[in-house]
């Protein structure tokens, strides 16, 4: 899937639904730290990573641009310091103009009113004044993979990001993790026109059915219950 049709079949998703599709296949869940926010409260990413672990100076960045496909996504690698901000507007400004969808930070970034006014989607830890005074030795595959967390971030994997966080998904597992997300989305959005219309949501999943099933059967749990009814709300 390239990153045309990625980020059009993620326009009606959200990070959310994503996260649930994974849950409902067993796929991993990969979600980057919650303390990653947008910059710009509505910000939408959905692109393939193009990752880059940062060693103080802006030349690695532009080297990951030269080599970009329209839509990708900048995923930076700076260990979640907090004493530098590791990208600014220039760097926000070339990433706009050679046509990435954005830039996801494992770290701090800085020149935040100038961001604003360009616009473009940041995700990062928070912000600080101060640039990299440092410049550490650059390792083999700076540009092949990046740690975000917990998360390993590969060339190709695919980047979802929104006010609710940000979270990667595998190449391999792209198409059905987007299908899934996409027959939960239509579900919900069903059962919150029912709910409008004065169906409860208790009675459209048939709650008092279930706590008489669970008083003969207490291993038997809400989400098997779900999953015979065809309903979504936890997965």
């Amino acid at each position: 899937m390239n990153n045309e049709a990625l980020a059009n079949s993620f326009s009606e998703l959200s990070t959310p639904l994503v996260a649930d599709a994974c849950v409902r296949l067993g796929v991993p869940l990969r979600l980057a730290p919650g303390g990653i926010r947008p910059l710009i409260a509505g910000s939408r990413v959905g692109g393939q990573a193009l990752p880059t672990r940062h060693y103080g100076s802006v030349d690695i960045f532009l080297e990951a641009m030269h080599n970009a496909r329209p839509g990708d996504v900048l995923v930076i690698d700076n260990s979640a310091r907090s004493d530098e901000g590791c990208v600014g507007d220039l760097t926000v400004l070339e990433a706009q103009v050679s046509g990435l969808a954005g830039i996801i930070v494992w770290g701090c970034h800085r020149d935040t009113a100038e961001l604003r006014e360009i616009g473009f989607p940041v995700f990062s830890l928070g912000t600080c004044s101060a640039g990299p005074v440092r410049l550490d030795p650059r390792e083999q595959g700076a540009l092949l993979s990046a740690r975000v967390g917990p998360c390993e971030v590969l060339r190709g994997d695919a980047v979802f990001a929104d006010d609710d966080g940000v979270l990667f998904v595998a190449r391999q597992h792209l198409d059905e993790v987007l299908t899934t997300a996409r027959t939960i989305w239509q579900t919900e959005r069903r059962q919150a026109a029912c709910v409008k219309d004065g169906e409860t949501l208790r009675e459209q999943l048939r709650l008092e059915e279930y706590l008489e099933k669970r008083k003969s059967d207490p291993a038997y749990t809400f989400r098997q219950h779900l999953r015979i009814l065809g309903g979504a709300i936890e997965e």
